[in-house]
């Protein structure tokens, strides 16, 4: 059995702009934003919408990257929660300006471009514009629409603050000053939390954990079965600021080294449970182009920044976007619960709706995603009421591999459709060992419908996933058999969608 080890202690140590803080005392469900605002009284992040969704709260965090230099990512502070800055700098649009009171690039861009109006918006603009330029800038529009697809305004009509954007540039990647700064802060950093003990909080409202290896993470859910395992924050961040819950004790799994690893093997690949949409999204791209493309449209920058694919995994939603994709492709979960490790395949997780084949005290360890067979084609598509940004209606994906005209293998799987994400078992029967015309697509389609009995909700009507599921099908049948048809928008188009 794993014990957690070593010392342990109780305050929160980052950097708030250039100045260091230790926190004592703190509520653990405390957001970044009510801290910002009610504490440090920077009034310059706002809250539209306390779940994730505007982009007025967003703000920068910034850790060492293990080579000496910073990371930088934007995140929506209004569902971060404070013991989550340990170890990291924080940057806020007070920050930006120099100590002369010149403005920053960014931030002279979206004056020279009236880039704002009522102004509520533009902090979280200009910090999302300066993530971009800390990465070098982007004059793409469809790189730019992007990186601001997280931030809502109602007043400028987007084209102003996407001329900021391309007027603000970015810093060059040899900048000696900037690399300066950014080895400095990473090594004041590594100063204030290297080898002083894990963080462990306890306070009247409620504990809070962040071992740094998967071992304690291990021996604290044995201790803790019923603790609520944080990750990211962007659904367990709702349960407070929308649901009022206590959560009691949090263990954080962000500081886990070992499960924010990517590696890669000739077959798979192999995902730690912490590691997030960001960081995976190149690797999964790898694997097949439209789990790559799914990725991208996944909640906004800021959301996968923050989220986990392990988190999206284990917290079992519906109509989750990337389990459906990493059924099709066969996936398997590595469980652990102290010593004790299994592999489940992904499509066994999912027990019925909120319900998992998880023990009290076990946790997602990594995700294994093999990489598609010679001759097996994926698509994956994902149908919602906003191209970015939005929760799908329905997600279909499909591995699929034909010989000589027939379908000699075939894996569907929907979100959307059921309690679970799932596969069509109905419809694949329907289609391996069958000519691949439009005959046994028609076979499969009514096949589909016995599938699934999907509910009406705000997204969708029953009708209308049943009848979009078939179409997704009629698809993958077109871009298999007719890919010169064109069924997506790609380039100048794409980039307004």
């Amino acid at each position: 059995m794993a014990h957690a080890t070593g010392s342990f202690r109780s305050d929160i140590r980052f950097l708030l702009g250039n100045e260091e803080r230790s926190l004592c005392d703190v509520d653990p469900q405390m957001t970044v934003l009510e801290y910002l605002r009610l504490s440090e009284r920077k009034s310059g992040t706002k809250e539209g919408c306390a779940e994730g969704d505007c982009g007025a709260c967003t703000v920068v965090l910034g850790e060492p990257d293990g080579k000496g230099g910073m990371a930088y990512r934007t995140v929506n502070a209004c569902i971060q929660f404070v013991p989550t800055l340990d170890g990291k700098q924080l940057l806020t649009v007070e920050h930006l300006k120099s100590s002369d009171g010149t403005l920053h690039p960014v931030q002279q861009a979206m004056v020279d471009t009236h880039g704002s109006q009522c102004g509520f918006c533009t902090p979280g603009f200009v910090m999302s514009l300066y993530q971009l330029w800390l990465d070098g800038g982007e004059d793409d529009r469809g790189a730019i629409n992007d990186a601001l697809a997280g931030n809502l305004c109602r007043c400028t009509g987007y084209g102003p603050i996407i001329e900021a954007a391309r007027k603000a540039g970015g810093v060059a990647a040899n900048d000696a000053a900037e690399q300066k700064r950014r080895s400095d802060i990473a090594a004041r950093l590594s100063a204030m939390v290297d080898g002083a003990g894990t963080l462990a909080l306890e306070h009247p409202a409620g504990r809070y954990y962040a071992p740094q290896t998967s071992d304690e993470l291990a021996a604290l859910l044995v201790q803790h079965p019923d603790a609520t395992v944080l990750a990211g924050g962007t659904d367990v961040g709702l349960w407070v600021t929308k649901m009022l819950k206590r959560l009691d004790p949090i263990i954080y799994i962000g500081d886990v080294a070992d499960l924010k690893s990517v590696s890669e093997t000739e077959d798979a690949l192999i995902i730690g449970a912490g590691v997030t949409y960001s960081r995976a999204h190149d690797a999964l791209g790898r694997v097949a182009a439209d789990v790559g493309e799914l990725v991208r449209r996944i909640g906004s920058r800021q959301i996968r920044n923050a989220g986990t694919v392990g988190g999206n995994i284990a917290n079992g939603s519906p109509i989750g976007d990337t389990p459906p994709a990493l059924i099709a492709l066969g996936a398997k979960i590595v469980l652990r619960m102290g010593d004790v490790r299994r592999e489940v395949a992904l499509e066994d997780f999912f027990v019925t709706y909120g319900k998992q084949d998880r023990h009290p005290g076990e946790f997602v360890q990594s995700v294994i995603v093999p990489k598609p067979a010679k001759g097996v084609v994926f698509k994956a598509y994902k149908i919602s009421k906003r191209f970015d940004q939005d929760i799908t209606a329905v997600l279909g994906a499909f591995a699929i591999k034909v010989v000589d005209g027939k379908v000699a293998e075939f894996r569907a799987a929907f979100g959307g459709m059921a309690g679970t994400p799932m596969r069509a078992a109905k419809c694949e029967a329907a289609m391996i060992g069958k000519d691949w015309n439009e005959a046994s697509l028609n076979a499969a389609q009514l096949e589909l419908a016995k599938d699934f009995a999907p509910m009406t909700d705000m997204r969708a009507s029953k009708e209308y996933r049943v009848l979009v599921a078939q179409n997704l099908l009629t698809k993958l049948f077109i871009e298999t058999n007719a890919p010169e048809i064109a069924t997506r928008l790609v380039g100048k188009e794409a980039a307004h969608v």
